[in-house]
C-alpha cells in the first residue's frame, strides 16, 4: 500500500510541529522543504540581541528530526501547480504531493517609509539579532561612548521586550569596555494610542509604568515618517540616532500573492473551518487569517490541529472543526520582571518572570525531549559576545 505523500513548506513553528507528528504515523510519507536548516525560536531573539547565547534561539533541524522518517530538503518553493499537485523550487526541483501544508512565516513590512529598510535594524531572525548586537559593540568600541539615542519602533511584544533589556545590556557593555556609564536615552515609539495595543488596557498601563521605571521614554500616537543616516523623523520631529530597531510591522510571504491564493484585507490567506485554503492545501500559523495568527502558540496549535485531522481523514473519520485557542500572553519587561495574561489571571513581576522561563521550557519541549528543552532554556543564563573586548569577560 502506497503512503500518503505530505509536503510541508516552511521550517517554522507550524511546519516542524506537523512534520514531527505526522512522521509517527507509518501511513504518511513526509517531506519538509525549508530555505534554512535551522529553527529560529522567535520568542527569545530579543535575548540573543542583548548578549545571550545564540544557541538559545537556534536549533538545527537535523537535531529536531534526528531518527525521524522525514525527508528534509533545503530549498525555496516558488510555484504551485494545483492541477498536477506539485510544487517547484528555486533549484527547479519538483515535489508532488497528496496533501500540501504551508507555514512560511511572514516578512518585515516597512510600509514604504523612506530609508527604513536601509538604515534600521531588526530582530526577526537570528542574523538580524546578531547584526544589531554587533552594532552596539562596534559603536562603543569605535566611539568610546554610547549612541545619543537608542530607538525601538513598535510597542508590541517584541519592541517592549527589546527596549526593556537595552538599559542593563548597554550598561554592561560600557562596563566591559571600562567606559564611565552615562545616562542612557532609550525611546520606544508606537503609532497606536498605547503600547501593547492588542492586550487589555490595564495590562498595558502596568507594563508602561514598569518601562518608565527602567528610564524608557515612551511615545505613543507617534508615526515614523522617514529615516536617513543618523536621523529618524517621527511626527515631524528629528531624533538623532544610528541605533534604530524596527519591530512595527510584518506582511505575508510573497508566495501566496505570487501563486494567487485568496487573501483577506490584512493580506493573510483565507481558510475554511479546517484551515484549508483549497481542497488538500492547508495554511497554518502566521499565514492564515485566523483570530490569533501571529503568535508562536497559535502556529504550534495549528500544526497539531492539521496533523490530527489528516490522520482522521486517512482513518475515514470526519475532520474536526477549527476552534481558535486563546494564547497565554507573556511579556518579558527587563530583568526579573514579566507580565502574564492567562485567561482572567494577570501576574506581574518576578513570579511572571519565572512563568516566562517555564513557558520557554514548554515551548522547546514541543520540539525536543524534556532534558534537551531544559538545557535549551538554560542558555538564557549563558552570555556570548564576538566583541574582542567583551568576549574575554563573559
Amino acid at each position: 500500500m502506497s503512503k500518503h505523500k505530505v509536503v510541508i513548506i516552511g521550517g517554522g513553528f507550524a511546519g516542524i510541529k506537523s512534520a514531527l507528528l505526522l512522521s509517527k504515523n507509518p501511513k504518511f510519507h513526509v517531506q519538509l522543504i525549508s530555505d534554512h536548516m535551522d529553527f529560529n525560536y522567535f520568542p527569545t531573539l530579543f535575548q540573543t540581541a542583548t548578549g545571550k547565547n545564540k544557541a538559545l534561539s537556534n536549533i538545527p533541524l537535523e537535531q529536531i528530526f534526528k531518527k525521524r522518517p522525514i525527508d528534509l530538503i533545503q530549498d525555496q518553493v516558488k510555484t504551485l501547480d494545483r492541477k498536477n499537485k506539485c510544487v517547484t523550487t528555486a533549484k527547479k526541483r519538483k515535489f508532488s504531493y497528496d496533501t500540501l501544508l504551508i507555514g512560511l512565516g511572514v516578512k518585515t513590512n516597512y510600509f514604504n517609509i523612506k530609508g527604513l529598510e536601509e538604515y534600521s535594524y531588526g530582530i526577526k531572525s537570528l542574523d538580524d539579532a546578531e547584526r544589531f548586537k554587533n552594532h552596539l559593540h562596534k559603536q562603543i568600541y569605535n566611539d568610546k561612548k554610547p549612541d545619543l539615542n537608542y530607538v525601538v519602533v513598535g510597542g508590541g511584544p517584541t519592541g517592549v521586550e527589546l527596549a526593556a533589556m537595552l538599559p542593563s545590556y548597554i550598561s554592561k557593555i560600557l562596563k566591559y569596555h571600562s567606559i564611565k556609564e552615562t545616562s542612557l536615552h532609550i525611546d520606544l515609539i508606537e503609532a497606536a494610542p498605547r503600547i501593547l495595543p492588542k492586550a487589555p488596557e490595564d495590562l498595558s498601563i502596568r507594563v508602561e509604568k514598569h518601562l518608565k521605571k527602567l528610564d524608557i521614554n515612551i511615545y505613543t500616537n507617534t508615526a515614523v515618517e522617514s529615516e536617513s543616516s543618523g536621523v529618524l523623523l517621527a511626527n515631524n520631529k528629528p531624533i538623532h540616532s544610528h541605533s534604530v530597531v524596527w519591530t512595527a510591522g510584518v506582511t505575508n510571504n510573497n508566495f501566496f500573492l505570487d501563486n494567487e491564493f485568496e487573501l483577506s484585507k490584512n493580506g493573510r490567506v483565507i481558510v475554511d473551518k479546517h484551515l484549508q485554503a483549497e481542497k488538500g492545501i492547508y495554511v497554518m500559523g502566521d499565514n492564515a487569517d485566523t483570530p490569533f495568527s501571529g503568535m508562536a502558540q497559535t502556529a504550534i496549535y495549528d500544526g497539531k490541529f492539521v496533523s490530527n485531522n489528516l490522520e482522521r481523514i486517512l482513518d475515514n473519520k470526519k475532520p474536526s472543526p477549527y476552534i481558535p485557542k486563546t494564547p497565554i500572553y507573556v511579556f518579558n519587561v527587563g530583568p526579573n520582571w514579566a507580565a502574564v495574561l492567562w485567561g482572567p489571571l494577570k501576574i506581574y513581576g518576578l513570579l511572571g518572570s519565572w512563568l516566562r522561563g517555564l513557558a520557554d521550557i514548554a515551548g522547546f519541549h514541543d520540539y525536543e525531549p524534556w532534558n534537551m528543552a531544559i538545557m535549551q532554556a538554560g542558555r538564557e543564563f549563558e552570555e556570548e559576545e564576538s566583541c574582542p573586548v567583551c568576549k574575554n569577560k563573559v
